[in-house]
């Protein structure tokens, strides 16, 4: 890997003590595990050429932007400012002030956007299962399935005088919910995303689960929103055997037999809320920054790609990627 050069002022070779924060233990684990130019050979056909006009700001210091927005769940205006406060964030990305300013948040949408127009995202999620693949963690023939909520803001003090007309509200318990619901299928043995599905809220987990499966599966796990879809699974993976649980509360009796068989699917299933816990208390995406279900989708098929490459950090740092 080419060291990145910095200039004498941005080097801090003053600096009598000192140590490494978490997020700096953290970028540095990054820096080994991420497949760098497997995701930079995506982006590269679509990203501008130097012209005659405004020279344009690296790839890899914009992808590498892009990326410590997503883990620690900035806003376009809020990176740019974060790169200037903080040394380890401009080290990592690649910025040195001492010849050039950091990407401002225009630079920084845009390039978004880019990623948007032309589906990077998902095939970033994509390479990095394929990359995980090389390296030994393989998706296997066992699938979770399972979805959660996030929140929207509800407020209609805005502009246009209206919530976002794409979320809707759930009543999940005795508490209504008003945003997405991200959908996700989840290999069992291994715990790696391999695939993702954006709706609003509203819509049940059921109808979703075709989307989940990669059609090679033995077995399907998942909580009670996916009983009785046991022809949808076969349809979608002919092989693979329904192992979502049943109901086990009826009018005059507990089934015992029952709720014991879904006790030990739960503990399959546990493999799926590692993966929320990533991303929701780890990343921080509790909440969609964005209007709409295609950008907060393509923001899900990021975050989903880091998560999967968080996941199995320490091995592949063992494995030197």
């Amino acid at each position: 890997m080419a060291t990145r050069q910095q200039s004498l002022a941005s080097q801090g070779i003053f600096e009598k003590y000192g140590r490494k924060s978490r997020r700096e233990l953290f970028l540095d684990e990054m820096e080994i595990v991420v497949p760098w130019s497997a995701l930079q050979s995506l982006v590269l056909p679509h990203y501008a050429k130097a012209g005659n006009g405004r020279r344009p700001v690296g790839l890899s210091i914009m992808l590498r932007t892009y990326f410590v927005q997503q883990w620690f769940n900035l806003s376009d205006p809020g990176v740019e400012e974060a790169l200037y406060e903080s040394a380890p964030l401009r080290r990592f990305v690649g910025v040195d002030l001492g010849v050039a300013a950091a990407p401002d948040e225009t630079t920084i949408c845009r390039f978004r956007h880019l990623l948007e127009k032309h589906d990077l995202c998902g095939q970033m999620l994509d390479a990095v299962n394929q990359h995980l693949e090389a390296r030994g963690i393989r998706i296997a023939t066992g699938t979770i399935v399972d979805a959660t909520i996030l929140h929207a803001p509800s407020s209609t003090k805005n502009e246009k005088k209206e919530r976002d007309p794409a979320m809707h509200q759930t009543r999940k318990g005795q508490q209504w919910y008003f945003g997405l619901k991200a959908h996700i299928g989840v290999d069992s043995k291994v715990g790696t995303v391999h695939s993702v599905a954006t709706t609003a809220a509203s819509v049940a987990d059921k109808h979703m689960l075709p989307d989940l499966l990669h059609g090679e599966e033995r077995k399907v796990w998942g909580d009670g929103g996916y009983q009785g879809q046991t022809e949808a699974i076969r349809e979608a993976a002919p092989h693979a055997q329904d192992m979502t649980c049943r109901r086990t509360k009826f009018k005059d009796f507990v089934d015992e037999v029952q709720k014991k068989k879904n006790t030990t699917k739960s503990r399959v299933r546990a493999k799926v809320e590692h993966v929320f816990r990533i991303l929701k208390r780890v990343f921080g995406f509790d909440k969609v920054r964005y209007r709409g279900i295609a950008k907060n989708h393509h923001r899900l098929c990021t975050n989903f790609a880091l998560i999967n490459l968080y996941l199995h950090r320490k091995r592949l740092a063992v494995l030197g990627q």
